[in-house]
Protein backbone atom coordinates (compact mmCIF):
# COMPACT_ATOMS: atom_id res chain seq x y z
CA UNK A 1 0.00 0.00 0.00
CA UNK A 2 2.79 2.41 0.96
CA UNK A 3 4.57 1.82 -2.39
CA UNK A 4 1.32 2.64 -4.25
CA UNK A 5 0.91 5.89 -2.27
CA UNK A 6 4.58 6.74 -2.89
CA UNK A 7 4.23 6.17 -6.64
CA UNK A 8 1.04 8.31 -6.74
CA UNK A 9 2.84 11.13 -4.91
CA UNK A 10 5.78 10.79 -7.30
CA UNK A 11 3.45 10.97 -10.34
CA UNK A 12 1.88 14.26 -9.20
CA UNK A 13 5.06 16.07 -8.10
CA UNK A 14 6.43 18.96 -10.19
CA UNK A 15 9.69 18.72 -12.17
CA UNK A 16 12.69 19.27 -9.87
CA UNK A 17 16.18 20.65 -10.51
CA UNK A 18 17.41 17.03 -10.63
CA UNK A 19 14.85 16.23 -13.37
CA UNK A 20 15.99 19.21 -15.45
CA UNK A 21 19.63 18.19 -14.98
CA UNK A 22 18.82 14.64 -16.18
CA UNK A 23 16.89 16.02 -19.18
CA UNK A 24 19.67 18.50 -20.10
CA UNK A 25 22.49 15.94 -19.92
CA UNK A 26 20.43 13.35 -21.82
CA UNK A 27 19.42 15.79 -24.58
CA UNK A 28 22.99 17.15 -24.90
CA UNK A 29 24.42 13.63 -25.17
CA UNK A 30 21.71 12.69 -27.68
CA UNK A 31 22.48 15.75 -29.83
CA UNK A 32 26.22 14.97 -29.89
CA UNK A 33 25.59 11.28 -30.62
CA UNK A 34 23.22 12.10 -33.49
CA UNK A 35 25.79 14.59 -34.82
CA UNK A 36 28.38 11.80 -34.83
CA UNK A 37 26.00 9.49 -36.71
CA UNK A 38 24.88 12.04 -39.32
CA UNK A 39 28.14 13.94 -40.04
CA UNK A 40 29.22 11.19 -42.48
CA UNK A 41 26.47 12.10 -44.96
CA UNK A 42 27.59 15.75 -45.17
CA UNK A 43 31.09 14.67 -46.25
CA UNK A 44 30.07 11.62 -48.31
CA UNK A 45 31.46 13.07 -51.57
CA UNK A 46 34.90 13.73 -50.05
CA UNK A 47 34.99 10.37 -48.25
CA UNK A 48 34.11 8.63 -51.55
CA UNK A 49 37.09 10.22 -53.32
CA UNK A 50 39.53 9.31 -50.53
CA UNK A 51 38.41 5.78 -49.59
CA UNK A 52 37.89 4.22 -53.03
CA UNK A 53 40.20 3.81 -56.07
CA UNK A 54 40.67 6.98 -58.17
CA UNK A 55 39.90 5.08 -61.40
CA UNK A 56 36.51 3.83 -60.10
CA UNK A 57 33.48 5.26 -62.02
CA UNK A 58 31.81 8.15 -60.16
CA UNK A 59 28.41 6.42 -59.94
CA UNK A 60 29.96 3.26 -58.42
CA UNK A 61 32.02 5.29 -55.92
CA UNK A 62 28.89 7.18 -54.83
CA UNK A 63 26.91 3.94 -54.57
CA UNK A 64 29.56 2.30 -52.38
CA UNK A 65 29.93 5.40 -50.18
CA UNK A 66 26.18 5.57 -49.51
CA UNK A 67 26.23 1.79 -49.06
CA UNK A 68 28.65 2.30 -46.14
CA UNK A 69 26.35 5.05 -44.79
CA UNK A 70 23.35 2.68 -45.08
CA UNK A 71 25.25 -0.05 -43.21
CA UNK A 72 24.83 2.09 -40.10
CA UNK A 73 21.05 1.84 -40.47
CA UNK A 74 21.14 -1.91 -41.07
CA UNK A 75 23.16 -2.43 -37.87
CA UNK A 76 20.59 -0.51 -35.78
CA UNK A 77 18.14 -3.38 -35.04
CA UNK A 78 20.85 -5.80 -33.88
CA UNK A 79 22.61 -3.20 -31.71
CA UNK A 80 19.30 -2.00 -30.30
CA UNK A 81 18.07 -5.51 -29.41
CA UNK A 82 21.34 -6.52 -27.69
CA UNK A 83 21.65 -3.27 -25.71
CA UNK A 84 17.96 -3.27 -24.78
CA UNK A 85 18.26 -6.89 -23.55
CA UNK A 86 20.96 -5.88 -21.07
CA UNK A 87 19.16 -2.60 -20.33
CA UNK A 88 16.16 -4.57 -19.06
CA UNK A 89 18.36 -6.96 -17.05
CA UNK A 90 21.36 -4.91 -15.84
CA UNK A 91 20.09 -1.32 -15.80
CA UNK A 92 19.22 1.63 -18.03
CA UNK A 93 22.16 3.84 -17.03
CA UNK A 94 24.90 1.36 -18.00
CA UNK A 95 23.56 0.93 -21.53
CA UNK A 96 22.84 4.68 -21.83
CA UNK A 97 26.52 5.41 -21.10
CA UNK A 98 27.81 2.50 -23.23
CA UNK A 99 25.86 3.65 -26.31
CA UNK A 100 27.52 7.06 -26.42
CA UNK A 101 30.96 5.50 -25.85
CA UNK A 102 30.35 3.11 -28.79
CA UNK A 103 29.46 6.14 -30.94
CA UNK A 104 32.31 8.45 -29.88
CA UNK A 105 35.21 6.04 -30.39
CA UNK A 106 34.39 5.03 -34.04
CA UNK A 107 33.78 8.71 -34.92
CA UNK A 108 37.21 9.62 -33.53
CA UNK A 109 38.80 6.67 -35.39
CA UNK A 110 37.10 7.70 -38.67
CA UNK A 111 38.82 11.09 -38.36
CA UNK A 112 42.20 9.34 -38.07
CA UNK A 113 41.80 6.58 -40.70
CA UNK A 114 44.41 6.24 -43.49
CA UNK A 115 42.99 6.64 -47.02
CA UNK A 116 42.83 4.17 -49.93
CA UNK A 117 46.04 5.64 -51.35
CA UNK A 118 47.86 4.74 -48.10
CA UNK A 119 46.50 1.27 -47.17
CA UNK A 120 44.41 0.16 -50.16
CA UNK A 121 41.29 -1.99 -49.68
CA UNK A 122 41.69 -1.92 -45.87
CA UNK A 123 40.62 1.76 -45.86
CA UNK A 124 36.97 1.22 -46.96
CA UNK A 125 36.76 -1.99 -44.88
CA UNK A 126 37.86 -0.11 -41.74
CA UNK A 127 35.38 2.66 -42.56
CA UNK A 128 32.59 0.08 -42.96
CA UNK A 129 33.44 -1.52 -39.59
CA UNK A 130 33.35 1.86 -37.82
CA UNK A 131 30.00 2.65 -39.46
CA UNK A 132 28.50 -0.67 -38.29
CA UNK A 133 29.59 0.03 -34.69
CA UNK A 134 28.04 3.52 -34.97
CA UNK A 135 24.77 1.97 -36.17
CA UNK A 136 24.70 -0.47 -33.26
CA UNK A 137 25.29 2.43 -30.85
CA UNK A 138 22.50 4.64 -32.24
CA UNK A 139 20.18 1.62 -32.14
CA UNK A 140 20.63 1.49 -28.38
CA UNK A 141 20.84 5.24 -27.75
CA UNK A 142 17.48 6.55 -28.99
CA UNK A 143 15.12 3.99 -27.35
CA UNK A 144 17.39 3.89 -24.28
CA UNK A 145 17.27 7.68 -23.94
CA UNK A 146 13.46 7.79 -24.18
CA UNK A 147 13.09 5.05 -21.55
CA UNK A 148 15.72 6.69 -19.31
CA UNK A 149 14.07 10.15 -19.18
CA UNK A 150 10.51 8.75 -19.06
CA UNK A 151 11.36 6.68 -15.98
CA UNK A 152 13.02 9.63 -14.23
CA UNK A 153 10.24 12.22 -14.46
CA UNK A 154 6.69 12.17 -12.96
CA UNK A 155 4.21 10.35 -15.25
CA UNK A 156 2.31 13.58 -16.04
CA UNK A 157 5.50 15.04 -17.57
CA UNK A 158 6.58 12.03 -19.70
CA UNK A 159 5.50 13.72 -22.96
CA UNK A 160 7.49 16.87 -22.21
CA UNK A 161 10.57 14.84 -21.22
CA UNK A 162 10.49 12.63 -24.34
CA UNK A 163 9.72 15.63 -26.58
CA UNK A 164 12.70 17.52 -25.14
CA UNK A 165 14.98 14.55 -25.75
CA UNK A 166 13.72 14.15 -29.33
CA UNK A 167 14.39 17.86 -29.79
CA UNK A 168 18.01 17.20 -28.73
CA UNK A 169 18.34 14.45 -31.35
CA UNK A 170 17.07 16.75 -34.13
CA UNK A 171 19.47 19.46 -32.91
CA UNK A 172 22.27 16.96 -33.65
CA UNK A 173 21.27 17.04 -37.36
CA UNK A 174 21.44 20.86 -37.23
CA UNK A 175 24.91 20.71 -35.63
CA UNK A 176 26.09 18.46 -38.48
CA UNK A 177 24.68 20.82 -41.10
CA UNK A 178 26.25 23.89 -39.44
CA UNK A 179 29.63 22.14 -39.06
CA UNK A 180 29.63 21.15 -42.75
CA UNK A 181 28.76 24.73 -43.75
CA UNK A 182 31.53 26.11 -41.48
CA UNK A 183 34.24 23.74 -42.79
CA UNK A 184 33.33 24.44 -46.43
CA UNK A 185 33.28 28.19 -45.77
CA UNK A 186 36.65 28.40 -43.98
CA UNK A 187 38.68 25.96 -46.11
CA UNK A 188 39.14 25.66 -49.85
CA UNK A 189 37.92 22.46 -51.62
CA UNK A 190 41.58 21.35 -51.92
CA UNK A 191 42.17 21.80 -48.16
CA UNK A 192 38.93 19.96 -47.32
CA UNK A 193 40.01 17.05 -49.54
CA UNK A 194 43.55 17.09 -48.11
CA UNK A 195 42.89 17.20 -44.36
CA UNK A 196 40.04 19.50 -43.22
CA UNK A 197 37.38 16.76 -43.75
CA UNK A 198 38.85 15.04 -40.68
CA UNK A 199 38.01 17.94 -38.31
CA UNK A 200 34.23 17.29 -37.93
CA UNK A 201 34.90 13.63 -37.05
CA UNK A 202 37.65 14.47 -34.55
CA UNK A 203 35.54 17.18 -32.90
CA UNK A 204 32.55 14.81 -32.73
CA UNK A 205 34.65 12.04 -31.18
CA UNK A 206 36.16 14.32 -28.53
CA UNK A 207 32.80 15.82 -27.55
CA UNK A 208 31.29 12.33 -27.52
CA UNK A 209 33.90 11.16 -25.00
CA UNK A 210 33.16 14.28 -22.94
CA UNK A 211 29.48 13.22 -22.94
CA UNK A 212 30.49 9.77 -21.62
CA UNK A 213 32.09 11.59 -18.68
CA UNK A 214 28.98 13.77 -18.16
CA UNK A 215 26.68 10.73 -18.11
CA UNK A 216 28.59 9.38 -15.09
CA UNK A 217 26.68 12.01 -13.10
CA UNK A 218 23.29 10.53 -14.03
CA UNK A 219 21.54 8.08 -11.68
CA UNK A 220 19.77 4.81 -12.45
CA UNK A 221 16.05 5.32 -13.12
CA UNK A 222 13.78 5.00 -10.04
CA UNK A 223 11.54 2.55 -11.96
CA UNK A 224 14.42 0.13 -12.68
CA UNK A 225 15.85 0.53 -9.16
CA UNK A 226 12.46 -0.38 -7.68
CA UNK A 227 12.12 -3.45 -9.94
CA UNK A 228 15.64 -4.49 -8.90
CA UNK A 229 14.75 -4.08 -5.22
CA UNK A 230 11.54 -6.11 -5.58
CA UNK A 231 13.40 -8.72 -7.68
CA UNK A 232 10.79 -8.11 -10.41
CA UNK A 233 13.19 -8.12 -13.37
CA UNK A 234 12.45 -10.31 -16.39
CA UNK A 235 12.95 -14.01 -15.67
CA UNK A 236 13.35 -14.91 -19.35
CA UNK A 237 14.78 -13.22 -22.44
CA UNK A 238 12.81 -9.89 -22.43
CA UNK A 239 12.31 -9.89 -26.22
CA UNK A 240 10.66 -13.34 -26.02
CA UNK A 241 8.03 -11.93 -23.65
CA UNK A 242 7.54 -8.87 -25.91
CA UNK A 243 6.90 -11.01 -29.03
CA UNK A 244 4.53 -13.31 -27.14
CA UNK A 245 2.49 -10.84 -25.08
CA UNK A 246 2.75 -7.36 -26.64
CA UNK A 247 2.15 -7.74 -30.39
CA UNK A 248 -0.41 -4.90 -30.47
CA UNK A 249 2.11 -2.53 -28.86
CA UNK A 250 4.73 -3.62 -31.44
CA UNK A 251 2.42 -2.84 -34.39
CA UNK A 252 1.43 0.55 -32.92
CA UNK A 253 5.07 1.46 -32.20
CA UNK A 254 6.22 0.41 -35.69
CA UNK A 255 3.50 2.52 -37.36
CA UNK A 256 4.49 5.52 -35.22
CA UNK A 257 8.14 4.96 -36.12
CA UNK A 258 7.17 4.98 -39.82
CA UNK A 259 5.56 8.39 -39.35
CA UNK A 260 8.59 9.68 -37.41
CA UNK A 261 11.34 8.31 -39.68
CA UNK A 262 9.64 9.12 -42.99
CA UNK A 263 8.72 12.68 -41.94
CA UNK A 264 12.37 13.36 -40.99
CA UNK A 265 13.79 11.65 -44.10
CA UNK A 266 11.48 13.42 -46.61
CA UNK A 267 10.96 16.90 -45.11
CA UNK A 268 14.35 17.40 -43.43
CA UNK A 269 16.94 15.19 -45.20
CA UNK A 270 15.63 14.94 -48.80
CA UNK A 271 13.98 18.33 -49.31
CA UNK A 272 17.22 20.43 -49.51
CA UNK A 273 18.23 18.36 -52.58
CA UNK A 274 14.69 18.63 -54.03
CA UNK A 275 14.79 22.41 -53.58
CA UNK A 276 17.88 22.50 -55.82
CA UNK A 277 16.91 19.88 -58.43
CA UNK A 278 13.14 20.43 -58.75
CA UNK A 279 12.61 24.05 -57.68
CA UNK A 280 15.87 25.64 -58.88
CA UNK A 281 17.17 27.11 -55.58
CA UNK A 282 20.94 27.42 -55.07
CA UNK A 283 22.61 25.17 -52.47
CA UNK A 284 23.28 27.98 -49.95
CA UNK A 285 19.63 29.15 -49.91
CA UNK A 286 18.33 25.56 -49.64
CA UNK A 287 20.64 24.80 -46.67
CA UNK A 288 19.74 28.05 -44.86
CA UNK A 289 16.02 27.29 -45.23
CA UNK A 290 16.69 23.72 -44.04
CA UNK A 291 18.53 24.97 -40.94
CA UNK A 292 15.58 27.23 -40.07
CA UNK A 293 13.19 24.27 -40.52
CA UNK A 294 15.31 22.13 -38.14
CA UNK A 295 15.26 24.90 -35.48
CA UNK A 296 11.44 25.03 -35.71
CA UNK A 297 11.31 21.21 -35.70
CA UNK A 298 13.21 21.14 -32.40
CA UNK A 299 10.76 23.65 -30.88
CA UNK A 300 7.83 21.65 -32.29
CA UNK A 301 9.07 18.42 -30.65
CA UNK A 302 9.08 19.98 -27.16
CA UNK A 303 5.67 21.59 -27.76
CA UNK A 304 4.08 18.35 -29.06
CA UNK A 305 5.36 16.38 -26.06
CA UNK A 306 4.05 18.98 -23.60
CA UNK A 307 0.67 19.15 -25.42
CA UNK A 308 0.38 15.32 -25.32
CA UNK A 309 0.76 15.53 -21.52
CA UNK A 310 -2.17 17.99 -21.38
CA UNK A 311 -4.68 16.72 -23.98
CA UNK A 312 -3.44 13.20 -24.77
CA UNK A 313 -1.42 11.80 -27.68
CA UNK A 314 -4.54 10.94 -29.71
CA UNK A 315 -5.68 14.54 -30.13
CA UNK A 316 -2.08 15.68 -30.64
CA UNK A 317 -1.65 13.32 -33.62
CA UNK A 318 -5.09 14.17 -35.01
CA UNK A 319 -4.49 17.94 -35.02
CA UNK A 320 -0.72 17.78 -35.71
CA UNK A 321 -1.22 15.36 -38.62
CA UNK A 322 -3.82 17.67 -40.22
CA UNK A 323 -1.61 20.76 -39.80
CA UNK A 324 1.44 18.95 -41.24
CA UNK A 325 -0.62 17.79 -44.24
CA UNK A 326 -1.75 21.36 -44.97
CA UNK A 327 1.68 22.97 -44.44
CA UNK A 328 3.68 20.35 -46.40
CA UNK A 329 1.19 20.42 -49.30
CA UNK A 330 1.50 24.24 -49.36
CA UNK A 331 5.32 23.94 -49.36
CA UNK A 332 5.64 21.48 -52.26
CA UNK A 333 2.86 22.95 -54.41
CA UNK A 334 3.37 26.65 -53.64
CA UNK A 335 7.10 27.06 -54.31
CA UNK A 336 6.82 26.86 -58.10
CA UNK A 337 4.56 29.92 -58.23
CA UNK A 338 5.84 31.69 -55.06
CA UNK A 339 9.56 30.88 -54.57
CA UNK A 340 9.93 33.92 -52.29
CA UNK A 341 7.80 32.09 -49.68
CA UNK A 342 10.44 29.35 -49.21
CA UNK A 343 11.56 30.37 -45.70
CA UNK A 344 8.13 30.85 -44.05
CA UNK A 345 6.62 27.76 -45.75
CA UNK A 346 9.57 25.49 -44.86
CA UNK A 347 9.72 26.88 -41.30
CA UNK A 348 6.02 26.21 -40.62
CA UNK A 349 6.30 22.71 -42.14
CA UNK A 350 9.33 22.03 -39.91
CA UNK A 351 7.34 23.16 -36.87
CA UNK A 352 4.51 20.70 -37.61
CA UNK A 353 6.95 17.85 -38.33
CA UNK A 354 7.61 18.41 -34.61
CA UNK A 355 4.35 16.48 -34.00
CA UNK A 356 6.71 13.45 -33.92
CA UNK A 357 7.78 14.69 -30.45
CA UNK A 358 4.65 12.92 -29.12
CA UNK A 359 5.67 9.54 -30.63
CA UNK A 360 7.90 8.32 -27.75
CA UNK A 361 5.18 9.32 -25.24
CA UNK A 362 2.95 6.59 -26.70
CA UNK A 363 5.74 4.03 -27.22
CA UNK A 364 7.09 4.31 -23.67
CA UNK A 365 3.61 3.77 -22.23
CA UNK A 366 2.81 0.90 -24.63
CA UNK A 367 5.14 -1.57 -22.84
CA UNK A 368 5.33 -2.49 -19.11
CA UNK A 369 8.58 -1.47 -17.31
CA UNK A 370 9.94 -5.04 -17.07
CA UNK A 371 10.28 -5.34 -20.90
CA UNK A 372 9.97 -1.63 -21.84
CA UNK A 373 13.48 -1.13 -23.22
CA UNK A 374 13.38 -4.35 -25.30
CA UNK A 375 9.85 -3.73 -26.64
CA UNK A 376 10.49 -0.12 -27.62
CA UNK A 377 13.93 -0.84 -29.07
CA UNK A 378 12.80 -3.83 -31.15
CA UNK A 379 9.79 -1.99 -32.62
CA UNK A 380 11.60 1.31 -33.24
CA UNK A 381 14.80 -0.07 -34.76
CA UNK A 382 13.15 -2.70 -36.97
CA UNK A 383 10.68 -0.12 -38.33
CA UNK A 384 13.42 2.50 -38.77
CA UNK A 385 15.61 0.05 -40.71
CA UNK A 386 12.68 -0.79 -43.03
CA UNK A 387 11.01 2.60 -43.49
CA UNK A 388 14.15 4.76 -43.12
CA UNK A 389 15.72 2.74 -45.94
CA UNK A 390 12.66 2.38 -48.20
CA UNK A 391 11.34 5.95 -47.98
CA UNK A 392 13.94 7.59 -50.30
CA UNK A 393 13.35 4.86 -52.92
CA UNK A 394 9.55 5.14 -52.72
CA UNK A 395 9.68 8.95 -52.98
CA UNK A 396 12.08 8.70 -55.95
CA UNK A 397 9.69 6.30 -57.73
CA UNK A 398 6.73 8.59 -57.00
CA UNK A 399 8.68 11.51 -58.47
CA UNK A 400 9.12 9.59 -61.75
CA UNK A 401 5.32 9.55 -61.93
CA UNK A 402 4.76 13.13 -60.63
CA UNK A 403 7.12 15.86 -59.37
CA UNK A 404 4.77 16.25 -56.36
CA UNK A 405 5.70 12.73 -55.18
CA UNK A 406 7.07 14.01 -51.81
CA UNK A 407 3.80 15.91 -51.18
CA UNK A 408 1.71 12.75 -51.78
CA UNK A 409 3.97 10.65 -49.54
CA UNK A 410 3.94 13.13 -46.64
CA UNK A 411 0.14 13.52 -47.00
CA UNK A 412 -0.18 9.70 -46.72
CA UNK A 413 1.95 9.75 -43.56
CA UNK A 414 -0.27 12.45 -42.08
CA UNK A 415 -3.26 10.21 -42.80
CA UNK A 416 -1.58 7.38 -40.86
CA UNK A 417 -0.83 9.76 -37.94
CA UNK A 418 -4.46 10.95 -37.86
CA UNK A 419 -5.80 7.37 -37.93
CA UNK A 420 -3.50 6.47 -35.03
CA UNK A 421 -4.82 9.58 -33.25
CA UNK A 422 -8.43 8.40 -33.71
CA UNK A 423 -7.48 4.90 -32.50
CA UNK A 424 -5.83 6.30 -29.33
CA UNK A 425 -8.83 8.56 -28.61
CA UNK A 426 -11.24 5.61 -29.03
CA UNK A 427 -9.03 3.38 -26.85
CA UNK A 428 -8.95 5.99 -24.08
CA UNK A 429 -12.77 6.23 -24.08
Amino acid sequence: MSSVLASEASASRPLTRSDYKTLSLSALGGALEFYDFIIFVFFAAVVGKLFFPAEMPEWLRQLQTFGIFAAGYLARPLGGIVMAHFGDLLGRKRMFTLSIFLMAVPTLVMGLLPTYEQIGIWAPLALLLMRVVQGAAIGGEVPGAWVFVAEHVPSRHIGYACGTLTSGLTAGILLGSLMATLINSIYSPAEVLDWAWRLPFLVGGVFGLFSVYLRQWLHETPVFAEMQQRKALAEEVPLKAVLREHRGAIVLSMLLTWVLSAAIVVVILMTPTLLQTVYGFDAATALKANSLAIVLLSIGCVAAGAIADRIGAGRTFLVGGALLAISSWSLYTGLKTNPDLLFPLYAVTGLFVGTIGAVPYVMVKAFPPVVRFSGLSFSYNLAYAIFGGLTPMVVSLLMKWDSLGPAYYVASLCGVAMLIGLFLIAKKR
